[in-house]
């Protein structure tokens, strides 16, 4: 079994710019165009997740440190 390449933030911002350009650039077969789509939505909600989750953290230190 391969294990999958864990991804930075900027690495998976860089791989759906990928997408995008691909997808607009070219006209894909239907099947191509469904899997990068896939691959795009998933990537949306990881770096969407990330962002929650930085944003919380900041929330946490900025009321630590006015207090």
């Amino acid at each position: 079994m391969s294990e999958k390449k864990l991804m930075t933030f900027e690495e998976k911002l860089a791989r759906l710019s990928q997408i995008v350009e691909e997808v607009e650039g070219n006209a894909l077969p239907l099947e191509k165009s469904l899997k990068l789509y896939e691959e795009g939505k998933a990537l949306i909600k990881e770096l969407n997740d990330t962002l929650l989750e930085a944003e919380s953290k900041l929330k946490d230190v900025i009321v630590v440190e006015s207090e």
